[in-house]
């Protein structure tokens, strides 16, 4: 794995995602994405041509294009795709992979490691010392092919001509780019040329201050190490094809308390079901939903496997995936954990009578006064104040309460009062 040794920040860039991934599955074939709606999201170059367009109802984009492959992709399945994408892009080529945002890609690699991603993938490749640079240098580079950009006089070369709408990549905004664009610049040269203060006017503080700082050398020339495991799988393979939906459920009962098991109290967001078919691989994801257990998992896998319409074409193999996984989160108070922080001492060193905190004493009683009360922070004491509840009534001691119940005995019992 020679991508493992330290070298440079590389892009890969496989955007539109997960217009993408279609086009990959399908190639040569005209690809669109669907939204749920059954309008055209996005649409390959090739499907463009024909004249299909975003905002198209499914009909009349087929009408355009009849062999145009039109597919409905929901957002939990793209992200299943793009992490399981990111597992792999970490086992082949470098341990260090960040791909916060789909479709791009940031890994430290080599000269020739990123060659070998470009060549592996058909993406177009950028290298360069800093993500921000990999980025501009991807968005210019040919399907494929690497695009590296060097320090000095040529980076600065590299920088002057980048286009206007590669500045997305640093932040800039569409509605700015527009508004560039009509005052006559076309590249990143003729922003340079304005100075810090007039940008920020422009741009706005943040996408100004933003350009500002790249400008000034100020780059991001690390990528955090990968973490893996963020996508658990369990498979069976079958001697005969899978055919009938019991036969379906005794394997998915199988395969859920293994991956219940690997996750050990963890959370997942995503369930994905693939199913190797004689027509190939299927895939369908479902979101997830706490609590997590193995009857409730295999009904959701038995879900998604009916959306794949894998089961007529018969299963010889059959994968399940957990992503999107998260370790539970308990918040305890509003401020949880208040009592450790080191501003807390210093308020209470300055102003001992400055924070309170709730005792309950009881949740469940009818009355607010009954429920809780306010105490200090310190001495743990009742601390009257204006968010203290009032209390109605003041309760009756012991001794009256008997001599009340004593009076009722009396008057049962024929006595006088």
């Amino acid at each position: 794995m020679g991508g493992r040794t330290p070298g440079l920040t590389a892009c890969v860039l496989l955007t539109p995602w997960p217009l993408e991934h279609i086009r990959r599955q399908h190639p040569g074939v005209p690809v669109a994405v669907l939204g749920e709606d059954r309008r055209v999201l996005q649409a390959c170059p090739l499907a463009r041509v024909a004249g299909v367009q975003a905002g198209l109802r499914e009909s009349a984009a087929l009408s355009r294009c009849p062999e145009l492959h039109a597919q409905v992709v929901p957002a939990s399945e793209a992200q299943a795709i793009w992490a399981e994408l990111l597992e792999q892009l970490y086992a082949r080529f470098s341990d260090r992979v960040d791909g916060r945002v789909s479709g791009a890609a940031f890994l430290t690699l080599s000269a020739s490691g990123a060659r070998d991603l470009a060549a592996a993938l058909h993406a177009p490749v950028g290298l360069a010392a800093s993500r921000e640079l990999a980025h501009l240098a991807a968005l210019r580079a040919p399907s494929g092919e690497v695009r590296a950009t060097q320090g000095g006089s040529a980076e600065q070369a590299f920088l002057k001509l980048t286009p206007l709408a590669h500045l997305g990549a640093l932040g800039v905004p569409l509605a700015s780019l527009e508004k560039l664009h009509f005052l006559g610049l076309r590249n990143l040269g003729g922003l340079m040329a304005w100075s810090a203060a007039q940008r920020e006017a422009f741009l706005g503080v943040d996408a100004g201050r933003k350009l500002n700082r790249f400008l000034k050398g100020e780059r991001t020339v690390t990528v955090e190490p990968y973490r893996p495991g963020q996508v658990l799988e369990a498979a069976l393979a079958f001697d005969l094809p899978l055919t009938e939906p019991a036969q379906v459920d005794a394997a998915l009962r199988d395969l859920m308390p293994g991956l219940i098991a690997e996750l050990r109290g963890r959370l997942a967001a995503t369930l994905t079901v693939h199913a190797d078919t004689l027509g190939g691989r299927l895939s369908a994801t479902r979101t997830l939903k706490w609590p997590l257990d193995p009857p409730g998992l295999t009904r959701v896998a038995g879900l998604a496997l009916h959306d794949a319409a894998a089961l007529p074409l018969g299963i010889d193999r059959l994968t399940v995936q957990l992503g999107g996984l998260a370790h539970p989160g308990r918040m305890v108070g509003l401020w949880a954990g208040l009592a450790e922080l080191e501003v807390t001492k210093t308020v209470l060193g300055r102003f001992p009578q400055a924070l309170v905190r709730v005792e309950w004493l009881d949740p469940w009683a009818y009355a607010t006064d009954a429920q809780y009360a306010w105490v200090d922070w310190l001495t743990g004491q009742v601390r009257p104040r204006d968010l203290t509840p009032r209390q109605s009534w003041t309760p009756a001691p012991a001794v009256r309460r008997d001599q009340a119940v004593q009076r009722v005995l009396a008057f049962f019992e024929g006595q006088g009062p």
